[in-house]
């Protein structure tokens, strides 16, 4: 992460980390997901009808267009933090 951007992307995790509790109905605090933690399976243990789910309230808040055949999306969804990169850097609202 660019030490510029940092504010900015750790604010943007936090807003993620909102979207996904409030998104996925999880029992949680959005501040308790570690930004460095693996979405999927290990870490916040999301499973692929999850990260489905998180591309979705994605796509109608941000304007970015996930792809579920993407090779991109193990990169992208690796964390709360490399999730919010992307966002930052494809955003359209």
């Amino acid at each position: 992460m660019h030490p510029a951007a940092a504010p900015a992307t750790r604010e943007l995790a936090g807003e993620i980390a909102d979207l996904i509790v409030q998104g996925l109905n999880l029992d949680i605090a959005a501040s308790s997901i570690d930004p460095a933690a693996p979405l999927y399976r290990e870490g916040l243990g999301l499973d692929s009808i999850d990260i489905l789910e998180i591309a979705l309230v994605i796509a109608k808040k941000y304007g970015i267009e996930l792809k579920a055949d993407s090779e991109e999306n193990h990169k992208i969804f690796s964390s709360l933090t490399a999730l919010a990169e992307f966002i930052a850097a494809r955003r359209t609202k």
